[in-house]
């Protein structure tokens, strides 16, 4: 581990930069990981193109990336499932204390958790990390490193397919093709649903959904009303579908969810847009419409990793790009682009494999 730490750090807003930073010694609970695949998320873009999300503000130079996943280096002395050499997915929401969220198994909640590349807490995206022994997820041999990585987007999918209640036989509306709603409909078909249609903007997107398992494609025109959507989702399906799923946060996405989804549906929330949306509110709760918020996710990971491990669910085709770690700028430039699905950076100069 001779040398530095090439680290990918958000300065301020369109402040990008790759430097060394020191390598990390772990504590007694955790372990130093030499990183391998880092997915770029469209959070880190949005951090690095707007300088804040929400709240979430960068007043120091902040690492980015959390979607990651690397090789044990060094174990901390309180650390007994893992060991040197163990290849592992990281999950980056660590509670920092016991509240009544983490008793109660929701500790996603916690309004003090730490969150890797969430202002001020660092991300994974360099060469070496320590994090929380007990936030690290061993990978089985016929998971690869970018598949660990993608843990913890198809995370998102898992706890947004639980949140809405998807089982045997669920009809799903996924509105948005990017990467979450992608993740979203390939988690949907490993738990049950029977029939799933997506919309997006772009056709290449609803290409991708459709070679991923997606029943119905519908393409969305600028034009398009909520209630033009919704018939037609309805016209696609035969029927109403159980269960909408939202993933691009755009206020007339979410009127589409609430018109198309049937009586006694469920409608989860997972992109994040504008702080206030106008939504038909009494159209929803005289249908008795649930609309569920879905925050990260808790508690995904083993499921994840049995996911990946038995081929349920195969997330390789949404890595379109893959750069050296030494790219980095080039790589979040491409992401910015909206070019692919998902851009992947690999951090071990010696081992660029997937």
């Amino acid at each position: 581990m001779a040398g530095g730490n090439l680290s990918v750090v958000l300065h301020a807003k369109g402040d990008l930069r790759l430097e060394n930073r020191p390598i990390p010694e772990p504590g007694p609970s955790e372990v130093l990981l030499q990183m391998h695949s880092v997915g770029i998320c469209g959070s880190d873009v949005h951090f690095w193109q707007n300088g804040r999300i929400g709240d979430f503000v960068v007043t120091k130079p902040m690492v980015l990336g959390h979607e990651a996943a690397g090789r044990v280096m060094k174990v901390g002395s309180e650390v007994k499932h893992l060991k040197v050499g163990d290849r592992v997915a990281i999950e980056p929401g660590v509670p920092r204390e016991m509240d009544e969220l983490f008793k109660n198994g929701r500790y996603n909640l916690s309004p003090t958790i730490f969150f890797c590349a969430t202002p001020p807490d660092d991300g994974n995206l360099c060469q070496y990390y320590k994090h929380s022994a007990n936030f690290c997820y061993k990978l089985p041999d016929n998971v690869t490193f970018e598949e660990g990585a993608l843990a913890e987007p198809l995370s998102v999918g898992i706890h947004a397919c639980r949140r809405a209640g998807v089982t045997l036989g669920t009809t799903v509306l996924i509105c948005g093709a990017g990467p979450i709603g992608l993740v979203c409909l390939l988690v949907a078909k490993a738990m049950g649903a029977s029939q799933v249609v997506i919309t997006d903007l772009a056709p290449e997107r609803l290409t991708m959904a459709k070679e991923l398992g997606a029943d119905f494609q519908l393409t969305v025109k600028r034009g398009d009303t909520p209630q033009q959507l919704a018939e037609s989702v309805e016209e696609k399906l035969g029927a109403q579908p159980h269960v909408t799923i939202e993933c691009s946060g755009v206020e007339s996405s979410i009127q589409t969810a609430i018109y198309a989804t049937r009586p006694g549906g469920v409608v989860a929330l997972v992109g994040l847009g504008a702080e206030m949306a106008n939504i038909p509110l009494i159209h929803a709760a005289l249908r008795e419409v649930d609309i569920r918020g879905v925050f990260r996710y808790c508690n995904t990971w083993p499921m994840a990793v049995a996911m990946l491990a038995s081929g349920k669910v195969n997330v390789k085709p949404l890595v379109t790009h893959r750069f050296p770690l030494e790219q980095a700028v080039q790589a979040f430039e491409t992401s910015r682009q909206g070019l692919g699905i998902k851009v992947m950076l690999k951090c071990d100069q010696n081992d660029q494999k997937p």
